[in-house]
């Protein structure tokens, strides 16, 4: 409920559709990028003639920028081709990539590619992701878990994670990991704290009937 918009622009009610297209996350998503220069968030602002798409990236962006700024050219002329609008991207890093849950949920499914046992994998991300300041972590792993005939799924968590707590900040995050024996799907909660609600001021007038009582 706190989060922004992760999309902010306006458009005529003709080219509402056409706009709500292009600014869906997916659309702006490389389909050829590598897993290591992909990113974990977009944000859009569109104006009238350009679009400024916000890449949020893991703590290395020179990975994502490429030598020269050479990654983020091509990524720019591939937008601007498929949108047919001026683009301008400007790259955000990320902090404390343990407290970010698609990115947690990404290390895990890449760690089960390299053959990596799934219990060890999220062992060690719930403990990485206490050790980072989070109260809470949640961490589910589904389908033919160690080449099983049967898909089960099993889970592991530490801490608190109130789901059904409306101040509770808690960020989700999920990946697929493709092996021999097929998918296999990992998702992450990542309870950080509780959001206070901000303070209102109510401003009292008094009535002209209120005002003979008062004293003087």
């Amino acid at each position: 409920m706190f989060p922004p918009w992760e999309a902010n622009w306006f458009a005529n009610p003709k080219d509402y559709t056409k706009d709500a297209a292009r600014g869906s996350p997916d659309a702006q998503r490389h389909p050829h990028a590598p897993a290591q220069r992909r990113h974990r968030q977009i944000e859009t602002e569109r104006s009238s003639n350009a679009s400024s798409p916000s890449p949020s990236t893991p703590p290395s962006p020179g990975i994502v920028i490429g030598k020269g700024g050479s990654s983020v050219d091509q990524l720019r002329e591939d937008l601007e081709k498929r949108f047919g609008n001026r683009v301008r991207i400007s790259i955000q890093e990320i902090k404390q990539p343990e407290l970010n849950a698609q990115l947690v949920a990404e290390n895990i499914a890449s760690q089960i590619e390299r053959r990596i046992s799934y219990k060890r994998a999220m062992k060690q991300a719930i403990l990485r992701t206490m050790r980072a300041g989070a109260k809470g972590v949640r961490i589910y792993c589904g389908g033919r878990l160690r080449g099983a005939e049967m898909a089960r799924r099993e889970w592991d968590r530490e801490g608190r994670v109130p789901l059904h707590t409306l101040r509770a900040d808690i960020d989700f995050g999920r990946a697929t990991a493709k092996t021999t024996f097929g998918a296999i799907g990992v998702k992450c909660w990542i309870y950080k704290d509780q959001i206070s609600p901000r303070p209102v001021c109510h401003h009292w007038t008094a009535r002209p009937s209120e005002m003979r009582s008062l004293p003087a």
